[in-house]
Parts: C-alpha cells; sequence; structure tokens
C-alpha cells in the first residue's frame, strides 16, 4: 500500500527524511481493525516527528499521521481516535493513561491507505461531514474542544482569549468557541491572521500585548513565553488558562504574584477523549461549524502538502486517498 513514511529526522531539514512509496499493509493485532483511508489530516506534530522530536530514531520507519477517516472492512464509514490507551488506567480517561501514545509515535501512522486501531478508536462518521472535514477533527480540533469545554472550567457561555490565531489549534478554537456561545478574543502579531480570525467568527482581534475590550474568563495558550504575560494580564480575578503547547518556548515568568493575588489557575490540557471526539461531532452537527481546509493534496503527492504545512497555513491541510 501507499504510505507517507519518516524514515531519517533532520532539525534542519525535516522533508529530507519523508519519503512517499509501498509498505506491506498492517496486520492488526486481535481486537484491532483496520480503516481504509478516505482522508487523512497533517499536523504539526508530523514535523515534529521528521525533527526527532517525541519519536525516538530506533522506531523508524514509521508511517506519519494522527487524523483520519475512512471504512471498516464491514462499509461502516468512521473517524479514527488517535490517543491509544487505556481509559481504566487514566481513571476512565485514556489521555491520562501513563502509557498512552499517539498514532505515529509508537505504532503506525494514518498517512497510508490503510491504518490499524484498536476498535475502541472508532466513531461514526456522520453523513454531514465530508471526508476531508472529518479527517480534520482528531488532533488539533479535538484539542481545541477539550480546551474549551472539559479543562476550561466554564459550563456556560463566557468570555475567551485565543492566543497565536492562525495555528491549528486557535482557529479550531475560535469556530468551536462561536459554536459553543462564548465571546472569543483572538491574538495574533500577523495581520492576515487577524483578519482571517474575524471572518471565522472572532468578536475581536488584538496584537499580542495589546489591552482588550474586556477582561477574559479563559485564555488559551498554545503560544508561550512571547504571549503569557499578556493571557495572564487579560484574565477576570478567578480566570484561567488553559495550555496546551508553548511553541516559542517554555520558560515563561510565571508572575506569581498576580497568580496568588487575583486567584488565577494554570490548568494543562492534551488531545482529548473518545467520548470528547463523538460530543465535538455531535456540536458540529448541532452548530453547523466546520473544519477550515486550508489546501487538499492527493497522498502521493504528500510533500507538496508538507511543504504548505511548513509554511504556516491558516487551516488544515488534508491529504485524500
Amino acid at each position: 500500500m501507499l504510505a507517507v513514511s519518516c524514515v531519517s529526522q533532520s532539525a534542519e531539514d525535516p522533508l529530507s527524511g519523508l519519503e512517499v512509496g509501498e509498505v506491506d499493509p498492517p496486520d492488526p493485532p486481535e481486537d484491532w481493525v483496520t480503516v481504509d483511508v478516505k482522508a487523512a489530516a497533517l499536523n504539526h506534530h508530523d514535523l515534529w516527528s521528521l525533527r526527532g522530536v517525541g519519536l525516538p530514531s530506533e522506531r523508524l520507519p514509521m508511517i506519519l499521521g494522527c487524523d483520519a477517516a475512512g471504512t471498516t472492512p464491514e462499509g461502516e464509514e468512521v473517524i479514527v481516535h488517535a490517543v491509544i490507551g487505556d481509559p481504566e488506567a487514566g481513571g476512565g480517561d485514556e489521555t491520562l493513561d501513563p502509557k498512552r501514545s499517539l498514532l505515529s509515535e509508537v505504532h503506525p501512522g494514518t498517512l497510508a491507505e490503510r491504518v490499524a486501531v484498536p476498535a475502541r478508536n472508532l466513531i461514526g462518521k456522520p453523513d454531514s461531514l465530508s471526508w476531508e472535514q472529518a479527517a480534520c477533527m482528531p488532533t488539533a480540533w479535538l484539542t481545541a474542544y477539550r480546551m474549551l469545554t472539559t479543562r476550561s472550567g466554564l459550563d456556560g457561555p463566557g468570555s475567551v482569549l485565543i492566543q497565536g490565531a492562525g495555528g491549528g489549534v486557535a482557529t479550531a478554537a475560535i469556530v468551536i468557541g462561536k459554536a459553543l456561545g462564548h465571546t472569543v478574543h483572538a491574538a495574533s502579531r500577523d495581520e492576515a491572521k487577524r483578519e482571517a480570525a474575524l471572518e471565522l467568527g472572532a468578536d475581536s482581534v488584538v496584537k499580542p500585548g495589546e489591552k482588550l475590550g474586556e477582561k477574559v474568563d479563559v485564555a488559551l495558550e498554545t503560544v508561550g513565553e512571547a504571549t503569557w504575560k499578556h493571557s495572564l494580564r487579560s484574565l477576570k480575578p478567578g480566570g484561567r488558562i488553559v495550555v496546551a503547547g508553548a511553541t516559542s518556548g517554555a520558560s515563561p515568568d510565571p508572575e506569581l504574584n498576580r497568580v496568588f493575588f487575583l486567584q488565577l489557575s494554570v490548568v494543562g490540557s492534551t488531545m482529548g477523549t473518545r467520548e470528547e471526539l463523538e460530543a465535538l461531532t455531535e456540536l458540529l452537527e448541532r452548530s453547523g461549524a466546520r473544519p477550515v481546509i486550508s489546501g487538499t493534496h492527493p497522498l502521493s503527492e504528500a510533500r507538496a502538502a508538507f511543504e504548505e504545512l511548513e509554511q504556516g497555513p491558516s487551516g488544515k491541510v488534508v491529504l485524500t486517498v
């Protein structure tokens, strides 16, 4: 079968280790199933793997990819949940399983004509979602959903600041935040990305560091050091920062005096559960919100798709099979 693999790693030239070619189809263990992939979305996780982060060299070659939608051998249309973990080991939450992994870290990923996953890692694909839209949901969109629901502390409409507008998780968070009824403020240093955030439905946009028109209940952080102080200073007393990444660096000044005096909370968030993926799917069906896709490419032209991903598109890049 045709697949996109990481065969070597380079921090300076990650695409030098990308290979598109024929590999053996998966031979799933007991309680796993195969999915014929119809569409698979790229994530920066794939670039990190090519750079040698999170994927040990002894596991190479490794088929890349976390996100996919396709059909089972019985013809059922499904979305693949990327977290390989045991909910019981995580107290009912597979993202808290100490041995959890994502597809393409230990087990071959989704950028292939076929992928094998545990049977519990499949949910039904609604007819209202295209294959390309469905393939976008399991990583960036699920991460944003968990940040805005399970980890935000909000039980109804609130006010949210989303840092790094234009990034995959941030783009998803703007759309999902509006679907949940929140007032959404987005921050980016790039004017075009601020304009794109407004087109997605953000109520206001600012440059990082600029004062908002109001203090917010929650700030979503995937940027880290470059925006950390702005996030802290934008919160209401008792507010919360939800952190799912630190692309600009992970050593910010924590401003502990502000944290304890205003009784702020800092909460980590990683991916999401199968149940949250189902809830996200239901939200999109109910609200009409849809993943933002910046480009599609055939699986055979994966290199062009990765080159697009490296440029930081405002939306998902999808491979079709």
